[in-house]
């Protein structure tokens, strides 16, 4: 008789197996434990899907108010900077050449923008209350998988958000200006791989966010997030525009946005000058790693504590 202890994680009880075998180390007994790991990893995985489906419904019952709060700014930006002030002569012009309209710059930036901002707040803010207000998150922690099942669940469910608001924003700022837009798709897998990239990012930074700050300080904490990270973000300029502010140029590349919004522009308008495919790419895998594991250790410990 050998006893198997399969550790979920650190932060959780160990669960202990009893499993018959006629000698330790046997075949049998080495079956049994591959079987007994295959089971909860089956677990894990129903577990993950049902926790999914059951915020799914919930966003798609608010689908109405999702798409309004997601299409809203964009188009009210686009509507003013690229319909009406070209209508009314007041158009914006720069070293980038007349027959690059400001549409065309905007076009990836606000894409970007809009996966990343709406996954964090779809994350962080009803995290924050969830931890600190209503404890609802305590229901979850019970779920029959490691906490960090739980977590990355959380930040995928973010990271769809944004990718819906980036569908919903496309167009938006495609067919509205009234100059002509430019946007030429040359490299398929280099789009998915941003766009995948960005929404996991705008999910891991929300669960770090609402993991780390009180559930009182979550709107100013948000409210001092979202301008740096716009106003900033290489959204309505590209990044080498700044060459002329070059203490600027370098002190936004601590900006996550910089990377969300130049792969964009090179995968959307690659006639825009970007920053090198190798260099947006290293640092959108990096950030994504980092707030990845930074977000899941935070949330493992606050919901433990």
């Amino acid at each position: 008789m050998t006893e198997a202890i399969l550790s979920d994680d650190s932060n959780l009880s160990s669960k202990t197996v009893t499993v018959d075998a006629t000698a330790s180390g046997s075949p049998e007994e080495n079956g049994a434990l591959r079987r007994i790991d295959v089971s909860y990893k089956v677990s894990y995985l129903k577990t993950f899907f049902g926790l999914m489906t059951r915020d799914v419904k919930v966003l798609s019952k608010n689908l109405g108010e999702f798409i309004s709060r997601t299409a809203m700014q964009p188009f009210l930006f686009v509507f003013v900077f690229a319909y009406l002030f070209p209508k009314i002569g007041q158009g914006f012009s720069g070293a980038l050449g007349k027959n690059i309209s400001f549409a065309t710059i905007l076009v990836p930036g606000l894409v970007g923008v809009a996966a990343t901002m709406s996954g964090i707040m779809a994350v962080g803010l009803p995290l924050a209350i969830d931890l600190g207000v209503t404890k609802e998150i305590e229901d979850r922690a019970m779920a029959p998988v490691p906490i960090w099942v739980v977590g990355l669940e959380k930040i995928c469910y973010g990271a769809i958000q944004g990718l819906i608001s980036a569908l919903i924003v496309f167009p938006l700022v495609v067919i509205i200006p009234s100059t002509p837009v430019q946007v030429h798709v040359s490299n398929w897998p280099l789009l998915i791989a941003v766009i995948f990239l960005a929404c996991i990012i705008s999910g891991a930074f929300g669960l770090t966010l609402g993991s780390m700050v009180q559930p009182v300080k979550i709107g100013l904490m948000f409210s001092l997030l979202v301008l740096p990270l716009t106003m900033l973000g290489c959204i309505y300029y590209p990044w080498a525009s700044l060459s002329s502010v070059r203490w600027l140029q370098i002190v936004v590349l601590l900006n996550p946005m910089v990377y969300v919004s130049e792969g964009l522009r090179d995968a959307l308008t690659p006639a825009l000058p970007h920053m090198a495919t190798w260099a947006f790419l290293t640092a959108l895998v990096v950030t994504a790693i980092g707030l990845l594991l930074t977000g899941l250790k935070l949330f493992a410990r606050r919901v433990m504590s």
